[in-house]
């Protein structure tokens, strides 16, 4: 499964937002540190839970951490996390 999609489900399992984007940012930064070649090495994911609402940034940063898991973290470089 790709990693678009993994990273998607995930979220989804862990955090049942309402609102959800998965950007692959990776070509943005090809050639760069931690561009591994794969083209899914840097992410964006912008998210809308009721489960962060009311949580510090940090909380909410660590949530959606422990919702992707080691087995996708491991993968990924760089992941920015927007929050709605």
């Amino acid at each position: 499964m790709a990693l678009d999609a993994d990273i998607r489900d995930a979220l989804t399992r862990g955090l049942q937002p309402e609102h959800l984007e998965v950007h692959n940012e990776s070509a943005q930064h090809a050639g760069h540190m931690g561009d591994d070649g794969s083209g899914e090495s840097h992410w964006r994911v912008v998210i809308g839970a009721p489960s962060l609402d009311g949580q510090s940034r940090l909380a909410k940063h660590r949530a959606v951490h422990d919702a992707l898991g080691r087995g996708i973290i491991g993968r990924l470089h760089a992941l920015a996390i927007e929050f709605r």
